[in-house]
């Protein structure tokens, strides 16, 4: 919700900021605005793509190791419940702190990959995206826009297609090229 908030304070000052910069340039032609969906530029690109697949291996190899000791978890608990009305008090509360201790592993390995995940996704997209940010910035030169901002559906609600420059883009970057 502060997100919410926070983003919409960022487009209001930035509609501001547009208003009396509009002023400030009211001598030249036209203050273009346009826009990029990064996100969309991000998983469009080769390289994302290449990245994406990088990701989907690492999760589909930790997915079934996550599986398995899930898998594990559960039939030590079923065993457990059949087991447990003929076990004394003590082997069941030995046998039910054991499931518990293996059931928080599980947990913290849980969450230990999510961190490992998200860090080896910011490691393969950060070089992707300061390159995106450098086309853009030159293709928003080479097309005389004064300001571009990120597209989506949070902070720019209507924009025109000839303003948005995510296919050019895309396509500079596979070529190679700079803008």
């Amino acid at each position: 919700m502060v997100q919410k908030y926070r983003n919409l304070f960022v487009v209001a000052l930035a509609v501001v900021g547009m208003v009396g910069a509009k002023s400030a340039f009211a001598a030249a032609d036209e203050f273009k605005i346009a826009t990029v969906d990064m996100q969309k530029a991000l998983q469009s690109v080769e390289d994302g793509k290449s990245a994406k697949t990088q990701l989907d291996k690492v999760v589909a190899s930790k997915k079934k190791e996550i599986e398995t000791e899930g898998n594990s978890i559960k039939k030590m608990h079923e065993d457990f419940k059949k087991q447990s009305l003929v076990m004394n008090e003590e082997a069941r509360n030995k046998k039910q702190a054991e499931i518990q201790e293996r059931f928080v592993k599980f947990q913290e390995t849980q969450m230990r990959f999510q961190e490992e995940l998200q860090k080896k996704e910011q490691e393969l997209s950060e070089p992707i995206i300061t390159k995106l940010r450098k086309i853009i910035s030159e293709t928003s030169k080479k097309k005389g826009y004064a300001m571009v901002i990120e597209k989506n559906e949070k902070i720019v609600l209507y924009s025109q297609e000839k303003d948005d420059l995510t296919s050019d883009v895309i396509s500079t970057y596979n070529k190679g090229g700079k803008g």
